[in-house]
C-alpha cells in the first residue's frame, strides 16, 4: 500500500487546487476497476431474458459506463480532463449471488489519471442498471466499487 505524506489536491496553505501536471512526462496508463449490483432473482431473470420494457439493460449500462468515463473531469471537481485511448466495460452475471458485476478497463497516454475514469465508469454503469430496474426492485444494492490495478505514471504499477 502506498503511503503519501501529503494530499496532492491541497496547496501549502490548505486550499484545494488542481494539481499541476505540466512538467510530468506522458506515459501509457491503464486502470481496471470493478463493482457489483445485487438484486432479487426475478430482477436478474428479467435482465438475462432481455425482456425488460426499457430495452437491453446490460447493453445500455455498457454505453453509459463508456460515456461517463469521458466526462470524469466534469464530474469530479479536481480531476483533469484526459484523452482516453480505450475504455472497455464488461458485465458478468453471477447467478449464485443474483448480481451483475461490472469491470472497466480504461487507458490513456498522458500526464495523469485513469483510475478515476475507470471508477466513474463502473459507478455509472451500475447506477444505470439500478435506474432501469428500480420500478421492479428498489432494494438493489451497489457495492464493492474499487480499483483492482493501475499501471503507468510516476508511481508505476499497483494491484489490489
Amino acid at each position: 500500500m502506498q503511503n503519501n505524506d501529503q494530499l496532492t489536491h491541497f496547496d501549502d496553505s490548505g486550499q484545494a487546487h488542481m494539481v499541476d501536471v505540466g512538467g510530468k512526462p506522458e506515459t501509457h496508463r491503464i486502470a481496471v476497476a470493478t463493482g457489483r449490483i445485487t438484486m432479487q432473482p426475478e430482477t436478474l431473470a428479467r435482465i438475462k431474458a432481455g425482456d425488460h420494457k426499457k430495452g437491453d439493460v446490460i447493453g445500455i449500462a455498457r454505453i453509459a459506463a463508456i460515456m461517463s468515463s469521458k466526462r470524469t473531469g466534469e464530474l469530479i471537481p479536481l480531476c483533469h480532463p484526459i484523452p482516453l485511448t480505450r475504455v472497455a466495460a464488461d458485465f458478468h452475471i453471477i447467478d449464485a449471488d443474483s448480481a451483475v458485476e461490472c469491470t472497466v478497463t480504461a487507458e490513456t497516454v498522458g500526464r495523469t489519471g485513469i483510475e478515476m475514469e475507470a471508477l466513474t465508469a463502473v459507478s455509472i454503469g451500475l447506477l444505470t442498471i439500478y435506474d432501469m430496474c428500480k420500478a421492479i426492485d428498489r432494494g438493489m444494492r451497489i457495492d464493492g466499487i474499487r480499483l483492482l490495478e493501475k499501471h503507468g505514471g510516476k508511481s508505476g504499477s499497483w494491484k489490489a
